[in-house]
């Protein structure tokens, strides 16, 4: 089972002397649902995109494995908070665009495609165009499109927070049916609390200035759902609402404690 792993990462901007990130140290299985939260300015982003390739630490190595890791790549596939989707192009181009660069042919990526619609349930608008879905539904041919690359891992930053309370708990749903399904390792950044808890294996808890982690918790409620429970139980059940307050309640006083400073 693959690793994918930030060690001592560390990342300052414009010679601050408060670093965005400091001495963070990660590792994000396979096969696994990692959820990061925390207030904003906190860095939960700069390290999906440290993590993702997109920008470089000042110190630290992120790596899968024992191979260090330098630029984007096939291993990694990021859903944006913003779907970044390609307004010209039909849902199935759009899912199907990485693998026409990649100069497979068109009977390949069009099974290829119809696979992949059919697992996020998109297959009644293959040849939609991208201003004619809903943003739940938008949102699922992001993800389509992470799948169809058949990166180990996916990365998703903030995927749900424009989404309405229902729509978002289907894509929760959605994540975990993906993670039962797909075998992947899931790394999901999110402000909402509940979102956290049913997401994840490993809570990573992050606090700001500098932004470092200060506490990893380790839960059951995803797996709770893979052994047959459903959502709504979960979130109605007395240890997740504890759990929840309890949090609320930290990254509360962490805000009013930011604020003093």
């Amino acid at each position: 089972m693959s690793v994918l792993k930030a060690e001592n990462i560390s990342l300052s901007y414009n010679n601050s002397t408060t670093p965005i990130l400091e001495n963070i140290y990660l590792n994000i299985p396979e096969s696994s649902l990692t959820v990061i939260l925390g207030e904003s300015g906190c860095g939960k982003t700069t390290l999906l995109n440290i993590l993702a390739g997109f920008q470089q630490a000042d110190h630290g190595v992120v790596k899968i494995d024992n191979q260090v890791l330098t630029a984007p790549s096939d291993q990694r596939a990021v859903v944006f908070q913003e779907h970044a989707l390609l307004p010209w192009l039909n849902v199935a181009e759009n899912v199907g665009f990485s693998l026409k660069l990649k100069g497979l042919a068109t009977k390949e990526i069009e099974q290829h495609v119809s696979q992949i619609l059919k697992i996020v349930g998109l297959s009644h608008v293959t040849e939609a165009n991208i201003w004619q879905l809903s943003g739940g539904m938008k949102q699922r041919v992001g993800i389509a499109r992470a799948l169809i690359s058949h990166a180990p891992f996916i990365l998703l930053d903030e995927p749900f927070a424009a989404l309405d309370a229902f729509t978002r708990e289907n894509m929760q749903q959605l994540v975990l049916d993906l993670w039962i399904q797909q075998n992947k390792g899931f790394f999901l950044i999110t402000h909402d609390i509940e979102e956290a808890l049913l997401l994840s294996h490993q809570l990573v808890l992050m606090s700001a200035h500098p932004g470092k982690i200060i506490e990893i918790l380790h839960l059951n409620f995803a797996q709770r759902y893979r052994d047959g429970e459903s959502i709504r139980s979960i979130k109605s059940d007395s240890d997740f609402i504890l759990l929840r307050e309890k949090l609320f309640e930290q990254l509360r006083q962490q805000k009013l404690e930011s604020l003093e400073v």
